[in-house]
């Protein structure tokens, strides 16, 4: 750590690890009377962290609590990203949760488009995020199409998968173009572990993957792993009631997910994927 510590703006007293996730080393940076969190992407250039620095200056721009970005750069093969350090609370309102996240999805895109200026990296997985007229161009084409070849290549699915996912990909491509979608600002990686609640009891929302989407695509993310209640969901839904027949598409965005962890983890999620996959098909 000797060369991110003599590079950074701040005058380090100590270092230690830190959970980061399954994608960066994560490490807690102790300077003088402040605290800061770094992210560490190995063997990678700086640009690995230019989605994840937009989409946390949007949320600051715009009032979405969350860490603030000090700096990033490129160290001897290694990319790094120095935030602000966020102290966990135990307990918060799954209220002010909601309208944090209905907040963050009222902000669209500026230029009335799907996408994004900068690609999605993930350990795994890269998205390009271009530019789109229609939602169901950037989830279909884009996005899950994309993890459907890369499950292919990896020998995670067989034929009969495939085709499976094909009659899948039809119910999709027709609910998608019958529902009106607005391209609203998505967090792209809405899971329990991407927010907390602060120590004054705030929530705030971090480690963005984000593009302009429908949004949809976060609640469907929130329902895989748990961490939203019954409250946070009857809440949003007074702030900025979903569409009739949401229900199916929020599978959509679960397939994703479960698509996204059988390439990260293996046949682990593998009766999660075609549970989903059935789901739809029962529609």
């Amino acid at each position: 750590m000797e060369k991110f510590i003599e590079n950074l703006p701040i005058n380090v007293t100590d270092i230690r690890a830190s959970r980061g996730g399954d994608v960066n080393d994560a490490y807690k940076i102790y300077s003088n009377d402040d605290i800061y969190y770094m992210l560490v992407q190995k063997n990678c250039d700086a640009s690995f962290y230019d989605g994840e620095i937009a989409g946390l200056k949007l949320f600051e721009d715009i009032g979405i609590t969350g860490p603030r970005v000090i700096v990033n750069g490129f160290i001897d093969g290694d990319a790094y990203l120095l935030l602000s350090y966020l102290d966990e609370g135990s307990r918060g309102s799954q209220t002010e949760l909601a309208n944090l996240v209905a907040k963050l999805h009222k902000t669209k895109s500026p230029n009335g488009k799907f996408g994004f200026d900068y690609p999605h990296r993930g350990s795994q997985t890269t998205f390009t995020n271009e530019w789109k007229d229609t939602w169901e161009e950037v989830f279909l084409e884009e996005r899950i199409n994309v993890l459907a070849k890369q499950l292919m290549e990896m020998n995670l699915w067989t034929d009969y998968d495939l085709e499976k996912y094909k009659k899948v990909h039809e119910i999709m491509e027709d609910e998608l173009k019958n529902h009106k979608s607005e391209p609203s600002l998505l967090h792209g990686d809405l899971w329990g572990g991407n927010y907390m609640f602060l120590s004054d009891g705030r929530p705030a929302l971090f480690d963005p993957s984000p593009f302009y989407g429908d949004r949809e695509f976060d609640i469907g993310i929130t329902t895989v792993f748990g961490g939203f209640t019954d409250e946070f969901y009857e809440k949003y839904n007074e702030i900025y009631p979903l569409e009739s027949g949401y229900r199916l598409r929020l599978e959509f965005y679960r397939l994703y997910l479960y698509m996204v962890h059988l390439i990260k983890f293996g046949e682990m999620y593998e009766s999660s994927v075609n549970m989903t996959m059935e789901n739809i098909l029962r529609y």
